[in-house]
């Protein structure tokens, strides 16, 4: 019999616990007025193909609008016409076209440029060889595109009156999509650099340098939703990385961190600019790549009409050819590589002190560790700054004179939506000696406090990379911070620093780590040491901190924690203990709801409960495997207590792949559920979860149905396979970070956040859907995010308040810090183990690798290479914490 297909469960009920307080939140009410009297009540949706001559698909990026406003400037009867265009297949009007398909053939400049010289001519550039020279003079010959646009279907405007009504139905939401699509255009005709819903403008007020060429630069996100109190628009101050404009050069050297351009790396540098665009004499053209010799070396043939009228041929060098035929002097890229701007066979040359870096031009690459904390130094708002930023943005977008909105009768508020959010009781913990502890503000200390569960480390020894770090030091805080917190770090029997030689620090990372065991097994020949302290050099992101932690925990078996200390005191110190507790094996704090077997649900049936993620290389690099983290409760009934499953998957597929693996013609399960499973009898006296409640992280909502109807059934199918008979019951949530509602406090003198604890589930919460906000942290520095968390299914049972509760209780089990978290704790382990297991393979060699086991069935895809098995020593512990 076929399983029917799971949706999102509707909400049944609100919460009511906790201290009301008046909110305000980022979004805008949305009014809808008499449409004009010309307008028939619907939008009308055409899909729009465009072509070349030849019949091949025009798929340059950026190109449709460009020649959608050429169609419009050409042909009279689109001239006046308002539309709203999603800049690649769809376009959406108000009332009909004058027929249901239209054709029309336009001319326009070659796409490959994106703006033409002075008087509309493009410059012209040198090219490689014969046939590419012959080519000069038809690069930028004018296109013909034929643009067929047919009709498509029509969207009521009705669909907005229920989604003002707060009904969220399949048309509704076609009809907010038509909405969000007027918010780009309006953008788009006013020249924004459009990210999706966040738009851009270049405007040096909003743009910060963060380093390395690269600047952050702020705009707004817009766009309208479907909520309980109706139809509003979203509006949020948000931020994309883009190129420093410039001459390139500059831009090289201050992405290279060098003063000198004889220092930059032209290897690094090709993999850098790699699609780029510049600006040449006046035409912005997309980096393809440099050349092989530099510009005084670099020749191609050169083709000229003589006096007799005859075409002559010579070769000549792109550096002459600008000194000598185009009297152009260059000062200093005589010896460096070209930019080419041309095809990989018929390249197109300028000497790069001619070439500048456009404005507005997205940044895609990874950003560094101190990229991104000046990212967030420079970016971050208070609330009372954000919300007067959201207010100008609203005024300045001018959001009433957009023609669509206008004739189809919305308007929008020009004031925050309020309403009531609920304030919730800290959880109580209980520290050492049964101390209990009430967190003030989210937050709270071991000040003359001992931890829960401290344990004695019996064998333990430092290993230094560091050069700059005075270990006796160390050793003497370490010593006094343990007994004060009740930890035991002996020195009967190891009271040991294994330097490293200073004659291989220029070694490579993984050979430094060889020798340092090497050297750690001379000094301590006849013991493995439980436990190793390892410095690293000053750097947060030290090179070193891979090859260690895959030595230590894969093939040694020892438990590891690294630093890289600048300020050596207590509080660092108590906070590096913190960790290497929970790694070891102890805990530092429950919850008392924990140890009382109060937990409603949890406590009087064995409950499993996961977290899971999946993390994926850094943007443009899908040659890197994606890695899936699942993080498992242990020793129920504690909730405090985890272990991570990580595995490697095809790149950028956010579905969990290893979940239920069964093997080939055996009835082996090879999946990360079974696994999960075995360890939960194991620790909790033999005894199968009666219940699971899963946390997954990183999805959008229009990936609920694949987490419900795959990751689910998958989960469900590893059960089944390990007992036909039994039949947990489940419970699945979803938080979301990514989005971008945020709240603040009503009252205008009240310029903090809103306190931790903050729920809500109303007004402009889903209104069919059962979600919620929550704030369970403190926020210190900037305007709080809070966390969109959407309770899909729920076989278990829980009422508003206790899932809520149950959400906001899991933000104070986080042992490595003194405060609330913003995500429930076992998806921040999950973030840290993928993110620790991520560093023991070299992705960027993956390719040439393979691996039989969990390879790609694909004949042409590469094998996913699998991450080494973890050491039986540790593969239990919390080694990511």
């Amino acid at each position: 019999m076929e399983v029917s297909k799971r949706v999102p469960m509707a909400r049944k009920e609100v919460g009511s616990k906790g201290e009301p307080r008046q909110l305000l939140a980022n979004h805008f009410g949305v009014c809808l007025v008499k449409p004009k009297d010309d307008i028939d009540g619907y939008f009308y949706h055409y899909d729009v193909a465009m072509s070349y001559e030849d019949g091949n698909p025009v798929e340059a990026k950026g190109v449709g609008r460009k020649v959608l406003n050429q169609v419009c400037e050409t042909y009279v009867e689109l001239r006046n016409m308002s539309f709203a265009y999603d800049g690649e297949k769809s376009l959406f009007t108000l009332g009909p076209l004058a027929s249901q398909r239209l054709q029309y053939p336009v001319v326009l400049e070659d796409v490959s440029s994106r703006r033409v010289g002075k008087n509309g001519n493009p410059a012209e550039s040198p090219k490689g060889g014969y046939t590419k020279r012959m080519r000069i003079r038809h690069q930028f010959r004018p296109k013909t595109i034929n643009v067929d646009i047919k009709y498509a279907a029509k969207i009521p405007l009705q669909a907005i009156e229920d989604a003002l009504r707060g009904r969220d139905s399949e048309k509704s939401q076609e009809a907010v999509r038509v909405l969000d699509i007027i918010l780009r255009q309006h953008s788009a005709n006013q020249g924004y650099l459009l990210v999706r819903q966040s738009f851009f403008h270049d405007n040096r007020r909003t743009c910060t340098d963060i380093g390395g060429g690269v600047q952050g630069c702020r705009g707004f996100h817009s766009s309208f939703r479907v909520t309980q109190g109706g139809l509003s628009l979203n509006m949020d101050v948000t931020t994309t990385m883009i190129v420093k404009p410039g001459p390139v050069v500059d831009f090289l050297l201050q992405n290279q961190s060098v003063q000198n351009p004889n220092y930059i790396d032209w290897t690094k540098a090709k993999r850098m600019l790699k699609n780029l665009r510049i600006r040449a004499n006046g035409v912005e053209f997309k980096i393809s790549g440099l050349s092989d010799n530099t510009c005084r070396n670099q020749k191609f043939l050169l083709r000229q009409k003589g006096t007799n009228g005859e075409v002559q041929e010579r070769e000549i060098t792109v550096h002459d050819y600008f000194t000598r035929q185009k009297l152009i002097g260059l000062n200093y890229s005589a010896d460096m590589p070209c930019i080419n701007v041309g095809k990989p066979k018929r390249p197109s040359y300028f000497p790069i002190e001619l070439c500048e870096m456009v404005s507005l031009q997205r940044y895609t690459k990874a950003l560094t560790n101190l990229q991104r904390a000046q990212l967030v130094e420079k970016t971050r708002q208070k609330p009372q700054v954000r919300r007067q930023a959201l207010e100008d943005a609203l005024r300045s977008s001018r959001y009433d004179d957009e023609p669509m909105l206008r004739s189809s009768g919305i308007t929008i508020e020009p004031n925050f939506v309020r309403l009531v959010g609920r304030v919730l009781e800290p959880p109580k913990l209980i520290v050492g000696g049964e101390k209990s502890i009430i967190p003030r503000n989210g937050r709270w200390n071991f000040n003359n406090k001992k931890l829960y569960e401290p344990l004695m480390i019996g064998r333990w020894a430092i290993v230094n990379f560091s050069s700059r770090c005075d270990t006796r030091l160390l050793i003497e805080l370490i010593r006094r911070c343990a007994a004060a917190k009740g930890m035991t770090m002996s020195n009967s029997l190891f009271d040991k620093v294994i330097e490293e030689d200073g004659c291989f620090i220029r070694e490579p990372p993984n050979v430094r780590v060889e020798r340092m065991y090497a050297k750690l097994r001379t000094t301590l020949p006849h013991e493995k040491p439980h436990f190793l302290l390892c410095i690293l050099p000053e750097k947060k992101n030290s090179d070193i901190y891979g090859p260690w932690k895959k030595k230590s925990l894969v093939e040694e078996g020892i438990v590891t924690q690294c630093i890289a200390p600048t300020k050596i005191n207590d509080q660092y110190i108590t906070n590096v203990l913190l960790k290497i507790n929970a790694k070891y094996g102890g805990m530092n704090s429950y919850l008392s709801v924990e140890l009382c077997n109060s937990i409603p649900f949890v406590s009087a049936v064995p409950t499993l409960i996961l977290g899971m993620d999946v993390s994926h290389g850094s943007p443009g690099r899908s040659d890197v495997p994606s890695i899936a983290a699942v993080v498992s409760s242990r020793c129920w009934p504690q909730i405090s207590r985890y272990r991570a499953s990580v595995r490697t998957q095809s790149s950028k597929v956010e579905m969990i792949q290893s979940l239920f693996k069964p093997v080939a013609n055996t009835n082996k399960d090879e999946g990360i559920i079974r696994e999960v499973l075995l360890d939960f009898e194991i620790t909790s006296f033999k005894r199968k979860p009666q219940q699971i409640i899963i946390f997954r992280d990183g999805v959008s909502e229009s990936q609920f149905n694949q987490v419900l109807n795959i990751e689910l059934s998958q989960i469900i199918e590893a059960c089944k396979h390990l007992d036909e008979k039994w039949d947990p019951k489940f419970t699945l949530i979803i938080a979301q970070k990514n989005h971008h509602t945020r709240f603040f406090q009503a009252n205008a003198r009240d310029q903090t956040n809103v306190p931790p604890g903050t729920v809500i589930d109303n007004t402009v919460c889903h209104p069919k859907n059962n979600d919620f906000y929550l704030c369970a942290q403190a926020g210190m520095i900037g305007t709080t995010r809070p966390t969109h968390y959407h309770v899909l299914h729920d076989e278990i049972g829980f009422s508003a308040d206790e899932v809520q509760e149950l959400v906001h209780s899991l933000s104070y089990t986080y042992q490595r810090s003194t405060t609330a978290v913003s995500l429930v704790a076992p998806i921040c382990y999950a973030h840290l183990a993928a993110a620790q297991m991520a560093q023991f393979m070299k992705f960027d060699e993956h390719s040439e690798t393979s691996s039989t086991h969990g390879g790609l069935t694909s004949a042409s895809a590469p094998l996913v290479p699998q991450l080494p098995r973890l050491h039986k020593q540790v593969i239990n512990s919390m080694f990511f914490c």
